[in-house]
């Protein structure tokens, strides 16, 4: 007993020297030693381990622990405590852990699946106990209103009821409540949710002061669509702008769903098939764009300089000195704008932009590189390339954060390069690579941009449409490139049909035929449709997968597992796989 004792005490004394000794400044004095690890062990960064029982926690995992959160709250990672990662440990949040189910690997995946999901659409649900400073048909209001959120973009449905079963249950409680998982009071934990495989019930602490519309207090409505995202299967995202973001960020009068949001629970259960909220129709390969506002300029040139998506959810065209913002059916009213006006401090003709998972806008020209949170310069800038993207080149093309693993990707010319901030070097050594390992893009790119799981490229003045999930330039009718003023800009004028082949321009015959024809992309109509249906449920595989048509080929395949059918299937599978790995590697 003594000698346990005598290491729990060595234990603590190393992990607190580990995680003061590192870091240039003491955390704030909300947040010891002892709290950090046990805010991380809660959180899902470390595992629940009690010193005083004899666990050890390695400082290697410590260090990853530290760098992981960091990188989800998007702050500079280091591995170690500081005053800044204090204070992000110190803000009221949601109770869910942040890395939770099998899905988590350590990739940056910006909005989280956690790994299941409701198999109906129609779902139900009860609110069995009411918080005690509000009416009743205010929370009933607030209620139904967060679960709007989430049913203008998909075909799920939510209808109260007030007795029988129930697929969501809706409870306020304080302290203790039953779960396992008491509340701590005002601030801190705010509420938690349970995943659709756990049941989908969502508890709200009723210490809190639970406030409609009002800067005061704890807006009832942001916290409960938060909640319901969870219980419908969504995981912390590491947008900061984004609703499934883990923090609290206050009252916000006009409320909006990030995109993020929208590309995570329509990856769950599709697109909105009728009615509102099915995303912008001009994107759509059939649809033709709505009356909206043209812009003389965007239609008679569209080339541009840059594209991105910013930290609040819009997509900005850069030309020249001038600036617009898209809308769903093609430019917003009242521009264009002069870039210098909004972005103080910023030129025009930049060569490329992103918008990285810290909610800090980066912006390239030349051999220099500018940093803006929102519209407000973040410091002292211009800054070289050189210095703060050690490896990549000046005169850069285009720039994007990809989906697929997180990481920033760079493209100049013939050649691509991935940048890894949390990676050193940054740049590997295997960097440059051909832009042909991306299937289907052409080199001397204009732009990227990411839009409701896809990538966007541009080229002149035209655009394709890349999918992350075959790894090459989507197959559709009509076919990529395709003009971007009458898909993009609104200009109805414009051709919506492919544009001449522009694809290989200034390549060999041999390099443009060296990746043709290996892959078999599925159209895009048919994806929109399967998207919820790719997904696993937590504990089998989906049910669409095995029908009993598919079941008679499965028992019959040790007879025909060769055919040419099948080797072909197989042959572009690993096709796909290989070049995923030769630009995730």
């Amino acid at each position: 007993m003594e000698r346990r004792a005598i290491g729990s005490l060595i234990f603590v004394a190393a992990v607190a020297s580990f995680l003061c000794g590192k870091t240039e400044a003491a955390p704030t004095p909300n947040i010891s030693d002892l709290a950090a690890m046990r805010y991380l062990s809660q959180y899902g960064y470390l595992p629940s381990v009690n010193p005083a029982n004899g666990g050890i926690i390695s400082e290697e995992s410590l260090a990853q622990a530290i760098s992981e959160f960091q990188s989800l709250a998007g702050i500079n990672i280091t591995g170690s405590m500081n005053n800044e990662t204090a204070y992000y440990m110190s803000l009221s949040r949601c109770g869910v852990k942040d890395k939770v189910g099998p899905s988590y690997d350590g990739r940056s995946k910006r909005y989280a699946l956690q790994g299941s999901r409701w198999r109906v659409k129609k779902l139900t649900y009860r609110i069995s106990k009411y918080p005690a400073g509000l009416s009743r048909s205010e929370v009933d209001k607030e209620i139904a209103k967060a679960f709007s959120v989430w049913s203008q973009y998909t075909d799920l449905t939510f209808t109260v009821k007030h007795s029988g079963s129930v697929h969501i249950d809706i409870r306020f409680e304080i302290g203790e409540h039953g779960d396992g998982d008491p509340f701590d009071g005002r601030g801190g934990t705010l509420a938690h949710a349970y995943f659709p495989v756990y049941g989908g019930d969502a508890h709200f602490d009723d210490a809190e002061q639970w406030t409609i519309n009002s800067y005061r207090g704890t807006n009832l409505f942001q916290v409960a669509a938060h909640e319901f995202g969870h219980s419908l299967g969504l995981s912390h995202s590491d947008v900061k702008a984004a609703l499934m973001a883990p923090f609290y960020r206050g009252y916000e009068p006009s409320f909006t769903l990030h995109s993020d949001d929208i590309d995570g629970i329509q990856a769950l259960y599709g697109r909105k098939t009728t009615g509102w909220g099915t995303g912008p129709t001009n994107f759509h390969p059939t649809s033709i764009p709505p009356p909206g506002e043209e812009d003389p300029e965007l239609c008679m040139d569209p080339r541009i300089d840059t594209i991105f998506n910013s930290a609040e959810g819009h997509i900005y065209v850069f030309k020249g000195e001038h600036y617009w913002r898209l809308t769903a059916d093609g430019i917003a009213s009242g521009y264009p704008k002069r870039i210098s006006n909004s972005w103080k401090g910023l030129p025009g003709d930049i060569d490329a932009a992103f918008t990285y998972k810290n909610g800090k806008t980066y912006f390239f020209k030349g051999s220099k590189y500018w940093r803006y949170i929102g519209k407000h310069m973040d410091g002292q800038y211009p800054k070289d390339i050189s210095e703060g993207f050690t490896g990549i080149p000046d005169n850069i093309d285009a720039a994007t954060v990809w989906t697929g693993n997180g990481k920033i990707y760079f493209y100049k010319g013939t050649k691509f390069w991935r940048f890894d901030p949390a990676q050193k070097p940054p740049v590997k050594s295997t960097y440059p690579k051909p832009i042909k390992n991306w299937e289907g893009l052409p080199h001397n790119l204009d732009g990227a941009v990411i839009y409701q799981g896809y990538t966007y490229f541009f080229k002149d003045k035209g655009y394709y449409r890349f999918n992350d999930r075959t790894f090459s330039v989507d197959i559709a009718d009509p076919e990529f490139p395709r003009a971007t003023a009458y898909w993009w800009f609104g200009c109805k004028s414009a051709s919506k049909g492919t544009l001449g082949n522009i694809q290989w321009q200034g390549e060999s015959p041999d390099e443009s035929s060296l990746f043709s024809g290996m892959l078999d992309a599925p159209d895009h109509d048919s994806y929109d449709d399967d998207v919820g249906d790719i997904m696993l449920d937590a504990g089998g595989i989906d049910e669409h997968f095995v029908t009993s048509s598919n079941q008679d080929r499965m028992d019959s395949g040790s007879r025909s597992l060769f055919n040419g059918e099948t080797l072909s299937v197989l042959f572009s599978i690993a096709t796909t796989i290989i070049a995923r790995y030769i630009v995730a590697t």
